[in-house]
């Protein structure tokens, strides 16, 4: 394999998503899909961040609301907010509402500093910050983010 065959196998894409003033990367090899927000049907007695269930093609699929998971201000749905539907395993889909999708950004193993240390349960749901020419994203750990700590999705 010639040297950009190799180099190119270390770049990650990620969808680069907002929260607030924050931005995140998610890997792209966990998105599914994308869609607009639409309404949600509640399950009672979910957690707090679980907002409900969607339909999407005949699927059920949880809906849950990160800024809430990361302790956020509840979300304000405006015509940007959308869901990110993640597939971690082939037959399990979560959703996770966004303030806005912004770009799809391609990062280097040398633009990601990995994050160690960070006692707090929202380092817990990082696994590096991507360094791009206009600033840094916080990269998620998707598995940490949608898998409960009982290791159910």
């Amino acid at each position: 394999m010639d040297e950009k065959k190799i180099e190119e196998l270390d770049n990650k894409q990620y969808i680069v998503v907002k929260l607030g003033s924050e931005q995140y990367g998610i890997d792209i090899q966990y998105v599914d899909n994308i869609v607009r927000m639409q309404r949600v049907t509640r399950v009672p007695k979910a957690q707090p961040y679980f907002k409900g269930v969607i339909n999407i093609r005949g699927e059920v699929i949880p809906v849950m609301s990160l800024r809430l998971k990361f302790g956020l201000e509840p979300d304000e749905f405006k015509n940007a907010t959308r869901i990110l539907i993640i597939k971690i395993e082939p037959q399990a889909a979560v959703g996770m509402i966004v303030d806005e999708v912004k770009e799809v950004i391609t990062l280097s193993e040398e633009d990601v500093d990995r994050v160690t240390g960070g006692n707090d349960e929202r380092s817990a749901y990082l696994f590096g910050v991507g360094k791009q020419p206009d600033g840094l994203v916080s990269l998620l750990n998707v598995p940490a983010v949608v898998v409960e700590k009982d290791g159910t999705i």
